[in-house]
């Protein structure tokens, strides 16, 4: 559009026109006072300082007059609302363990680094106190706390602040490093403790506030969006714990482990947990865990002192194009039995390998991961009912629930490779074949008649430790590394213990 200039005759009329115009606004700013910012002291300084400037001599009008800040306004009183009731339910807390060192005692004039040369004797074991940070949520009046496992982890001594800056020694009821939670209990009963909200109803968009005590400023208060939801991130557990992650824009940094995500109805919603930054400090990426994952967690700490989980004894996994197309599936959505445990309550209920998971107890199972931490999220004992879909027919079965523990676990890394019986390393396989320290590995149980596992002169008892320089954690594992050492045609180096000794094979096939 091309530029024009407005006639020279016109200007003094604009002027007059345009001061008319302005003065209306300013009037109507002044005047017209929405019913909320009458009631509202804050809004009424607002108002007031606009009208001071309108007729101030010392300069124009704010440029803020006119504007409706209703929407505002009623934002900052809902965020204020929050963070007053919230307060009170958050604490900091403080930690402190001491550790023993034991170093080599180095002769003087000795340059740094040659002592890896000499055998050197001990020298004096020194104690080493650190400290650390975090914050909880106070969830019960009696004195339970919920915070972050890692915030815990190790500490010999606990110290609780509240709100009032009033302290008290804190004691850890439990832990469950597979979803990063611990239970703190503190000896008051005049508490107040944090709703507990539905996270699995936030939605992607919703208004979120964080609390808690980042770089040591304790009750400090942030406000975001909840960003993302069922994000998994692997970073609990060494990539095998449970995760379904709130994740948030609301500023979370070191010190904010533990504390609450609420959402504007000031009910928790979430436990801070990580962030996602390359500097150490918020990069506007948080993790939560949420409350529906958490609730299970705190109540059987609370009742058993420990997490007691439900097992179903199957294997799950996607329904995408390779699964519809390798299993030859009817079902487009939900979660694949990949394999079922002989004698568990999957088989016992009928499930088969090839069943897509629909939903459970009504609710629609769209992840494998979701289904696995619903199934984990149930006590042992439990009954849940199955909607599946098998070969495109609907059926629906009745599963009770058995109780996840190592020993159950273990049959899924269970297998046979070159003609020998495998089980994973647990501690109560461990101790069978009487080893101790092991943290990693399969023990041969049984071996086949003409196998290689027997050419080579394998026993039971036996354990593969690695495989290709890989630590061996399932059958399944050492197969995968076999088979990729065949293919490019190599011999695969493979460590065993035999009691005390280490002994070296190579494998070739």
């Amino acid at each position: 559009m091309p530029n024009t200039v407005m006639p020279q005759s016109w200007k003094p009329i604009r002027g007059a026109l345009g001061a008319m115009i302005l003065g209306s606004l300013v009037t109507g700013a002044v005047m017209t006072v929405p019913g909320f910012m009458r009631n509202d002291p804050g809004a009424q300084e607002v108002v007031a300082a606009q009208s001071g400037a309108a007729a101030s001599p010392f300069g124009q009008a704010s440029p803020l007059q006119g504007q409706n800040l209703g929407a505002a306004q009623d934002l900052s009183t809902a965020f204020r609302n929050v963070a007053n009731l919230m307060r009170p339910s958050v604490v900091s807390i403080n930690t402190k363990a001491t550790q023993i060192i034991r170093g080599q005692r180095v002769p003087p004039g000795l340059p740094p680094g040659f002592e890896q040369f000499f055998n050197l004797p001990e020298g004096q074991p020194q104690r080493r106190e650190e400290s650390g940070m975090g914050s909880g949520v106070i969830v019960r009046s009696d004195g339970y706390i919920l915070t972050n496992n890692h915030v815990v982890e190790g500490a010999d001594e606990l110290e609780v602040e509240f709100s009032d800056g009033k302290k008290a020694a804190g004691r850890i009821i439990g832990t469950d490093p597979q979803t990063d939670l611990a239970v703190v209990k503190v000896d008051r009963n005049d508490l107040k403790a944090a709703p507990l909200g539905n996270s699995d109803a936030i939605q992607v968009g919703d208004w979120v506030v964080a609390i808690g005590s980042p770089f040591g400023l304790d009750q400090t208060v942030t406000a975001g969006i909840i960003s993302g939801k069922n994000r998994i991130r692997g970073i609990i557990g060494d990539g095998a714990g449970f995760e379904d992650f709130l994740q948030t824009d609301a500023a979370i940094n070191p010190g904010n482990s533990g504390g609450p995500l609420v959402n504007l109805r000031g009910e928790l919603v979430g436990i801070n947990t990580a962030i996602m930054s390359r500097s150490g400090s918020s990069a506007g990426i948080g993790f939560a865990i949420p409350v529906s994952l958490a609730a299970p967690v705190l109540n059987s700490i609370i009742e058993n002192g420990t997490v007691r989980r439900g097992f179903l004894g199957a294997s799950l996994g996607p329904v995408n194009e390779e699964t519809i197309e390798g299993y030859q599936l009817k079902a487009k959505r939900g979660v694949l039995i990949e394999s079922v445990l002989e004698g568990m309550p999957a088989d016992q209920a009928g499930v088969q390998p090839g069943d897509v998971v629909v939903a459970i107890d009504g609710r629609p199972m769209k992840t494998h991961a979701q289904m696995r931490n619903y199934v984990a999220s149930r006590p042992p004992g439990a009954q849940m009912q199955l909607e599946l879909n098998r070969d495109g027919k609907p059926l629906q079965v009745r599963v009770d629930l058995k109780e996840r523990t190592e020993e159950v676990m273990a049959q899924f890394g269970s297998g046979e490779v070159m003609g020998a019986e495998l089980v994973p390393v647990t501690p109560a396989t461990a101790q069978k074949y009487g080893y101790r320290n092991l943290e990693s590995g399969l023990i041969i149980t049984g071996i086949k008649d003409n196998s290689i596992a027997e050419r080579d002169g394998l026993e039971v008892g036996d354990v593969i430790q690695t495989a290709g320089g890989l630590p061996l954690a399932s059958a399944r594992q050492l197969e995968a590394v076999l088979d990729e050492y065949k293919r490019q045609n190599q011999p695969c180096r493979v460590t065993i213990r035999r009691g005390n000794q280490m002994l070296l094979m190579v494998v070739r096939e």
